[in-house]
């Protein structure tokens, strides 16, 4: 009597719809997959100079990235790469101020993505003439049947003499479809 006791127990604990359902899976192109988007951690998850991050007046949160801003001819860069599983595709979300005194227009950001399979480009060349407001800017990278790094990269470049232009970024969001 004991043993049929025992396999009714299993066959009702075993047999009830909770586990004879499949459990669906969180899906795999959604979501934003970077931990540190607006900077709030500092530089973790990116590699970046020792200056780059700045607490103030984000567009988002308490912390930024400030790249240039010094009126000495330099360059900054800030980068950080992410996976991207196969078949999914990549929007990168970004907002960008510039403050400048710079009077040449000689001073520059650029923003490439470096995706794996994809020649490296750049897709945003802002000058320091731009806005002292936040505007967002977006790039994606399409889909691919394999599994890819992507990899974003901000590289600023100054000019002595000119004035100073500094190029903020914040809230740099990563996001599969």
């Amino acid at each position: 009597m004991r043993a049929l006791v025992a396999a009714t127990v299993l066959l009702l604990t075993t047999g009830s719809p909770a586990y004879a359902q499949e459990q669906r899976a969180a899906e795999p192109c959604s979501g934003q997959i970077h931990p540190n988007p607006g900077f709030e951690r500092g530089t973790t998850g990116w590699t970046a100079g020792p200056r780059i991050v700045v607490l103030g007046d984000a567009h988002n949160g308490r912390a930024y990235a400030s790249l240039a801003g010094l009126d000495v001819t330099h360059t900054d860069s800030l980068r950080t790469t992410v996976t991207v599983p196969a078949n999914c595709n990549l929007t990168v979300k970004f907002w960008v101020r510039t403050t400048a005194t710079d009077t040449s227009v000689t001073d520059s950001m650029n923003v490439s993505f470096v995706v794996t399979g994809v020649p490296p480009k750049t897709y945003f060349a802002l000058r320091s003439d731009g806005s002292p407001d936040w505007y967002q800017y977006s790039g994606s990278t399409g889909t691919a049947a394999t599994e890819r790094s992507a990899t974003v990269i901000f590289y600023a470049s100054e000019t002595a003499g000119n004035g100073v232009a500094a190029f903020d970024v914040d809230d740099v969001r990563f996001t599969l479809s």
